[in-house]
């Protein structure tokens, strides 16, 4: 058992099928192409429905119970599949996308006082540019261990576009 795997331990008591598929949303990491582009679409939708209306504090537990289960979930699939953060797995693009939005939410929020889709799509694209590229040192944080090389990589692509999208938002319009 690896350092990370001691966090763990209820993660050995799924079958493999369940992992791989809690791990790649179902058949939506199977696409032939764009599987990461899939799960970010998948994280907006999580946003619209689990994020959008929730409180700070809401938000935040949220972020956390969907992390520590995203890098649980991600580390068992990678070893399972025994293949290293492969492109089928978009748990981590589902959990990361919300937090392009951290401090947007509400009726009063940034995303509604910009017309809802406008400000989801451009989340979105950054999302991409930020998880695809990974500038900033973001690349470097794919070399941590397990299911948390897979996830944290993708949490701060959300958090850099989401100070992207705050300045474009403030300074712009």
């Amino acid at each position: 058992m690896n350092n990370i795997q001691r966090y763990f331990p209820w993660t050995r008591f799924i079958s493999t099928p369940v992992v791989v598929n809690l791990a790649t949303l179902g058949p939506l990491g199977l696409v032939k192409k764009g599987p990461g582009t899939v799960g970010s679409v998948a994280g907006i939708g999580l946003y619209s429905v689990l994020f959008h209306y929730a409180t700070p504090l809401g938000y935040l537990v949220f972020m956390l119970l969907l992390t520590y289960l995203a890098v649980a979930i991600c580390d068992i699939a990678e070893r399972r599949l025994q293949m290293r953060d492969p492109g089928m797995i978009i748990l981590d693009e589902l959990i990361a996308v919300p937090l392009v939005f951290l401090g947007m939410n509400g009726h009063n929020g940034l995303v509604a006082e910009h017309g809802g889709w406008p400000v989801l799509l451009a989340g979105f694209v950054l999302f991409r540019i930020f998880d695809i590229a990974k500038p900033f040192g973001i690349s470097k944080l794919q070399n941590l261990p397990g299911g948390l090389g897979c996830v944290v990589d993708d949490l701060a692509a959300g958090i850099a576009s989401c100070i992207v999208l705050h300045l474009i938002l403030h300074f712009f319009f």
